[in-house]
């Protein structure tokens, strides 16, 4: 993009911002969701591998990014050159291997120097800066990812595997305690314990995968996506013999499910 494609388009948003009823009526919380939405839009397009609908998405990505600036900068809290100046300092800062004299062996050494730099950028916490906003199962492969460039990690990936198996049991156990009426403790109480476990669960695999070089986030998705062409399956199987499927039961249902495994 030529630096006057770029100025013309921050133009016609900061029209749209003086001109259009809808537009000037926002502010940055109100469009947060939005922006996320489009981020979502733009993962959807890659995982798709649909590049004219990623080029589609990363115009409406940028356009939130031009829209949220130019409402901090109307409340005097920053300009669309203070964004640009800021990423282009932070890239130089933390790439001293290609814009300094650091030397480094590989891509795991700069992920190490990544988080060492940003250490000295006024964090408290190795774990600042994994947004609170994120997926759940996405943050806890984040925050271990970060844990682990500092050597807070397990060694062997027989031992996760034990660990994911350890909670399994602990969270089975709640579970048969909360099924006992004699036990003196809460249904409330049981069950915010109950939950625990089942969290110690999920965070023991995200651990495990990472262990096997996968993303769960991008797992989930892809399994999410496989029951959704299953359970189509089955809903037009259903639906072919001109019934609801509060019609059929499940012994229908299952059997046409174990037909959509041998097709997707």
């Amino acid at each position: 993009m030529t630096e006057n494609k770029f100025n013309d388009f921050v133009d016609i948003v900061k029209r749209l911002r003086k001109e259009c009823p809808w537009d000037r009526e926002q502010t940055n919380d109100s469009i947060k969701a939005a922006t996320i939405e489009e981020a979502y839009e733009v993962v959807e397009a890659i995982e798709k591998k649909n590049y004219d609908e990623l080029k589609n998405e990363l115009g409406d990505l940028l356009l939130h990014v031009a829209f949220h600036t130019i409402i901090a900068s109307e409340n005097n809290d920053f300009t669309i050159d203070d964004v640009i100046d800021s990423i282009r300092e932070k890239l130089i800062r933390r790439h001293p291997h290609v814009f300094g004299e650091v030397k480094v062996s590989g891509s795991e050494e700069v992920k190490k120097n990544w988080e060492e730099i940003k250490m000295t950028e006024g964090r408290d916490s190795l774990l600042d800066g994994v947004p609170e906003m994120l997926p759940a199962l996405q943050r806890a492969h984040r925050l271990q990812e970060k844990a682990a460039k500092v050597g807070f990690d397990w060694e062997k990936k027989e031992d996760v595997w034990k660990k994911v198996i350890e909670e399994i049991e602990e969270m089975h156990e709640i579970e048969k305690i909360k099924s006992n009426t004699l036990t003196d403790e809460s249904d409330e109480e049981l069950f915010n314990k109950l939950e625990d476990e089942f969290g110690d669960v999920f965070f023991a695999l995200v651990n495990y995968s990472r262990f096997l070089g996968i993303n769960p986030e991008n797992a989930l998705r892809r399994t999410n996506a496989k029951f959704i062409k299953r359970f189509g399956y089955v809903e037009d199987k259903i639906k072919s013999l001109g019934k609801k499927l509060s019609e059929s039961d499940l012994e229908e249902m299952d059997k046409y499910w174990e037909e959509s495994k041998k097709l997707v």
